[in-house]
């Protein structure tokens, strides 16, 4: 086993709160869904799967309003947000469906999709490059991997770290970590995007 830094303390976990806010919201539909639009395309007409729905369901309602999927699929491993989330897009009928689920082991058979996304979800998983590697699995040849990420950089930084809990095995995504899961997974990295000094990164990676 490699040997990994203990991390700065949590005094209050305040995740939920930004994590299912408004704010957050507003963030990922025009900040981060724009800019993986623009390094990886739109998925029009397809089916799409996203990692971690929270509880508003907001990645999944980018996928069909600005990705333009057909249908899309999510998971979350707490029924609360899948209850919740379920609830948030019911205007959106048949065309969504959200599920609990374990994202290191995906209930999907292999190739049963044309994208999968993933909004800060690897950075929250203590086996994150299975779930990259689960990732690789479900997409169809051609489909692609959208995700954006908090790095290491910021998640084990002792100001977030004192009021948002995360595993404490200090192995988080850093951009070329990120990238490199994704090539030992079986994908190509088409684009990748590192903002505020490699806290922040977007990745587009294609199943070939």
């Amino acid at each position: 086993m490699r040997d990994r830094p203990s991390v700065p303390p949590t005094y209050v976990d305040a995740t939920r709160l930004w994590v299912d806010s408004r704010p957050r919201a507003f963030v990922q539909r025009r900040g981060e869904a724009a800019i993986l639009r623009r390094l990886g395309g739109e998925v029009t007409g397809g089916t799409v799967l996203e990692l971690g729905t929270g509880r508003r369901g907001t990645g999944l309602r980018l996928a069909v309003d600005v990705f333009g999927a057909d249908r899309a699929e999510g998971i979350d491993r707490h029924p609360a947000s899948v209850s919740a989330s379920r609830a948030a897009l019911a205007d959106l009928g048949g065309r969504v469906d959200v599920r609990e689920g374990d994202a290191t082991a995906l209930p999907a058979a292999e190739a049963s999709y044309d994208a999968v996304f993933a909004y800060h979800v690897l950075h929250h998983a203590e086996a994150w490059r299975d779930v990259v590697r689960e990732a690789a699995r479900v997409l169809r040849p051609g489909g692609r991997f959208f995700s954006c990420e908090m790095t290491a950089r910021f998640v084990d930084s002792r100001l977030l770290r004192a009021v948002a809990f995360h595993p404490a095995d200090a192995d988080r995504p850093t951009p070329s970590g990120l990238a490199a899961a994704c090539q030992e997974a079986g994908l190509t990295v088409a684009a990748q995007e590192n903002r505020l000094a490699g806290c922040w990164t977007a990745l587009v990676a294609t199943r070939t």
